[in-house]
């Protein structure tokens, strides 16, 4: 079939598309130019909605809360810092995911690296919580995001009592064989730290009698680090015998 020259169209509609055109610019240029408006992320949806909606499937409805959760700071045409976050409505969605999926380990990384980053301690101690709380649901599959969120609590917060507390929940509950040892002699570490020489005198000569250790590199190391203890503590107690050292 032959196509129609553009001169066959009558003028009368080539008027009205010209016309249309011209409309159509006008308006576009009197329109304002388009904004992005931020939505608040919305309260986690309920355990039974998220699994009717998946079928049952929870690990799956887990692992779409994640996903929502973990794009929702890029809209269309922003992106939201996670410090603009309600941080109690991220405690909900992060809640929700372990309740669908108890052995996610996703919502806790979320938590101590993601979501603990923001510079606004009231939103880092909120995650470090949260992270505490739950952590004693599995400690031997979760005692990793704690030891984390020891260090930040340490380092960052400046605030080694919230690290010994971590750390002492670690070393309390996390005895699996999969633990390694370093995480249960961090509040050893952190009580040197604090001055409290004579706790990881106590903590660390315990550890070492009682024969759980089995490599002789770390047992050498912290008989070295008890030893040390030993001479700090002997030094602080006699003032005449660091000048005799001296």
């Amino acid at each position: 079939m032959s196509e129609r020259s553009i001169a066959a169209v009558p003028r009368t509609i080539l008027s009205m598309l010209a016309l249309a055109l011209a409309a159509q610019i006008f308006w576009r240029l009197q329109a304002p130019p388009p904004t992005a408006n931020a939505h608040a992320l919305p309260p986690a949806p309920s355990y039974q909605a998220a699994s009717v909606t998946s079928f049952g499937e929870t690990i799956l409805a887990s692992q779409w809360l994640a996903l929502y959760l973990q794009a929702f700071d890029n809209q269309p045409g922003i992106s939201i810092p996670f410090l603009d976050l309600d941080y109690r409505t991220v405690t909900g969605w992060l809640g929700r995911m372990l309740e669908l999926d108890p052995r996610a380990q996703y919502p806790l990384l979320m938590a101590s690296h993601l979501y603990a980053q923001v510079p606004d301690l009231g939103k880092e101690r909120q995650m470090l919580d949260f992270t505490y709380r739950e952590f004693f649901a599995a400690p031997n599959q979760r005692w990793q995001w704690l030891a984390h969120a020891a260090i930040i609590a340490k380092h960052r917060l400046n605030d080694p009592a919230l690290a010994l507390k971590y750390a002492q929940a670690i070393a309390r509950y996390a005895t699996g064989p999969d633990v390694p040892h370093w995480a249960q002699q961090m509040p050893i570490f952190i009580l040197e730290d604090m001055g409290e020489t004579q706790s990881a005198k106590i903590l660390l000569g315990g550890l070492l009698a009682n024969n759980t250790l089995t490599d002789p590199h770390e047992i050498h190391f912290l008989t070295e680090r008890l030893n040390a203890l030993e001479a700090q503590s002997v030094d602080k107690s006699s003032p005449l015998l660091k000048k005799q050292r001296n």
